[in-house]
């Protein structure tokens, strides 16, 4: 046999390698083939094929598991059982930019399910192999990875704690500020994931400067859905009254009433905040600020002023001091 004929048959075992892929995954996109595909044995048969000596086999194998996990938590679990996970969060570390998205495409479709299967993605590192994507140069694997991170922390506290405290949040918030408008909606979305359990996990992101980003999107109507919602999540979870006192002055007037909101829900109940409320000049921002007579901002307002006496609220309301000065003015001692 001549070297060529040699050299032919190891090109049409790749051509075949990567035709049985590529149809696999085309096949995995229509719900009527899944079963089939199961029954076959599809996932023991992909499974060495994540780690075929060609790029495009690995990349178009990861797209075809993604497909097949994202379809039921069966064939999610199928991939657990695999021994798969462990593989793709190794291969995320060194892979190119298109190997990236298709794994975390898959960690994705398989955290999604259950709060179960996103243990089994945080168990095998995948929630720091995922944000080590963050220093990806390319967008797509941003939202990849972004997307996979809010599906693990939508579940429950202790998954979204996990996303935090591998270091997501920053990140994140960086990923705001990208051009890119789906970079930031889908940072957007999982940020409200990560803080809709706790006030401890709210206040992070709102240590993070999410705010004033997620406030500046709300601008934009192609991304005003995904921002609202981050910022309500992260607003109503929030009780840590000085993290929200910057807000105040910053915020613009659509967020500011869910701002206001938080203070009329936490000062009637504490009396140290309301104290600090005054002496850091909480209190005194609230009357300066602009309200329509019967809004929810006014009735918020009204609210937050029914928590202290009557003449600490005129002390602090704008032109009191002018009226003091004119009653000095006009004052005859006797």
């Amino acid at each position: 046999m001549s070297q060529r004929q040699i050299i032919q048959v190891f090109e049409q075992y790749q051509k075949s390698r990567m035709q049985f892929v590529q149809t696999v995954a085309d096949l995995a996109a229509r719900p009527q083939n899944i079963d089939i595909l199961q029954s076959a044995g599809v996932m023991s048969l992909l499974r060495p094929l994540m780690l075929d000596v060609v790029p495009s086999i690995q990349q178009t194998a990861a797209l075809a598991l993604g497909r097949l996990a994202d379809h039921s938590d069966d064939l999610a679990e199928a991939v657990v059982k695999e021994d798969i996970l462990p593989q793709l969060v190794h291969s995320l570390s060194w892979q190119n930019r298109f190997y990236k998205k298709a794994a975390a495409f898959v960690l994705r479709a398989v955290a999604k399910h259950s709060p179960e299967l996103a243990q089994a993605v945080v168990a095998c590192g995948g929630v720091d192999a995922l944000v080590l994507c963050f220093d990806e140069f390319d967008p797509g694997v941003k939202e990849a990875a972004a997307w996979a991170l809010g599906y693990i922390a939508r579940h429950n506290a202790s998954l979204s704690q996990a996303v935090v405290d591998a270091g997501a949040v920053p990140l994140l918030v960086l990923c705001l500020q990208e051009p890119e408008l789906a970079t930031k909606r889908i940072a957007a979305s999982t940020l409200s994931d990560i803080s809709k359990h706790t006030p401890e996990l709210a206040q992070t992101v709102v240590d993070s400067g999410a705010i004033a980003h997620l406030a500046q999107m709300i601008l934009n109507p192609d991304a005003k859905l995904k921002s609202k919602r981050a910022l309500k999540s992260v607003l109503q979870k929030c009780t840590y009254l000085p993290g929200l006192e910057p807000l105040l002055y910053d915020a613009p007037s659509n967020i500011l009433k869910h701002v206001v909101c938080q203070f009329s829900k936490v000062l009637p109940h504490d009396s140290k905040a309301r104290r600090l409320f005054v002496t850091s000049g909480g209190l005194k921002k609230v009357q300066e600020i602009q309200a329509e007579p019967g809004s929810a901002l006014q009735e918020h307002i009204n609210a937050i002023n029914s928590c202290f006496p009557e003449e600490i609220v005129r002390y602090y309301s704008p032109g009191y001091s002018e009226v003091l000065l004119e009653r000095l003015e006009n004052y005859q001692p006797a």
